[in-house]
């Protein structure tokens, strides 16, 4: 198995981007990497050039640039030179933490999406916080698309509901319409139309609606949306979370003799609390229904979290999740 790793892309790369490979090496030695990049800051945080290929390049797509016409102008730039091994077969996988918008571009355009799926979601684990044991809920769309039509909804929930099953192993995921309302009733035209053609796909295991507030309570293993309505959700419980972690740092912080010796009693639980609300433990986005695996993490990524996405990108080419979906489509046709 090769993952092509986009070693320039992200605001600490190249220098967390490799230690994180060189954490993932250790795990998974049966790995091979093909690293992008400029091979002297590479060769500078590389512990060992063992299973790995430097290919240089000193062009790189940065945060603010245009994504479809920067994968265009920059041929030579490590994100894109990475996409096209995926596309020729040099490599299973890609990996980035760089602009999102230029990885999707390339997934879309490069690397390619599977012939029957419409439009590719990028699909998260985000985290439970009353059941742990569930590990999180995965859900999609989460932005790749600004707007979805009821047959996208559907095939996300397919999309899902296979992640779910194969990367996560879960048997029989729970599959879930994010709605204004848990009434079968609610919701706008899309949302309506998509409940019915969710409760009569047979392969999955619809529950119906579910509200935005218990999300984080593990009422669904797979909860499906549309682009616009998953990204604004993902970025409010990004916000809550850290806003809610300052706040209590700031009341503890200023608190009386009393309340700072409550806090050291409580330090350590605080840091189980932190870990839970930390979805990087679960990986990257992966833009879901291409050709390939395309992992997108963080772009202020440190080294843990790069390992876990390279954990989960392993995860996905072991189970050969994508060549299972593709099987899928091809069955229904």
């Amino acid at each position: 198995m090769k993952i092509a790793v986009d070693a320039m892309g992200g605001d600490n790369a190249p220098k967390a981007i490799i230690e994180g490979v060189n954490l993932a090496k250790q795990d998974f030695p049966e790995l091979e990497f093909l690293l992008y990049g400029k091979e002297e800051e590479i060769k500078k945080y590389l512990t060992d050039e063992k299973n790995v290929t430097i290919i240089h390049t000193d062009e790189k797509i940065n945060s603010d640039d245009e994504p479809v016409k920067s994968i265009r102008k920059k041929k030579t730039a490590s994100m894109v030179l990475a996409a096209h091994a995926v596309k020729n077969g040099e490599a299973d996988a890609i990996f980035s933490a760089g602009n999102t918008g230029a990885l999707l571009a390339s997934g879309l355009f490069i690397v390619g999406r599977i012939k029957q799926i419409a439009r590719p979601g990028l699909l998260s684990t985000l985290p439970v916080i009353n059941n742990p044991e569930q590990n999180g809920f995965d859900m999609l769309d989460l932005g790749a698309n600004a707007e979805n039509d009821a047959e996208h909804l559907l095939q996300y929930a397919i999309l899902g509901s296979f992640y779910a099953k194969n990367v996560r192993r879960i048997v029989e995921p729970r599959v879930a319409l994010l709605n204004n309302g848990t009434e079968d009733s609610k919701g706008s035209l899309v949302t309506k139309k998509a409940f019915d053609l969710l409760s009569n796909e047979p392969s999955i295991h619809f529950i119906g609606n579910v509200e935005a507030r218990d999300l984080l309570n593990g009422v669904a293993d797979v909860v499906v949306t549309d682009g616009f309505t998953g990204n604004a959700v993902l970025k409010s419980i990004e916000g809550t979370a850290l806003n809610l972690m300052s706040l209590m740092k700031n009341t503890l912080s200023n608190a009386s003799l009393k309340g700072k010796i409550g806090a050291l009693l409580v330090k350590d639980d605080l840091k189980e609390m932190t870990k839970v609300l930390d979805y990087s433990n679960a990986g990257g986005a992966v833009l879901f229904g291409l050709k390939a695996p395309v992992v997108k993490t963080h772009g202020a990524t440190e080294a843990q979290a790069v390992r876990y996405t390279i954990r989960q990108i392993h995860k996905m080419l072991e189970s050969d999740v994508v060549g299972k979906l593709v099987a899928h489509f091809d069955e229904e046709r």
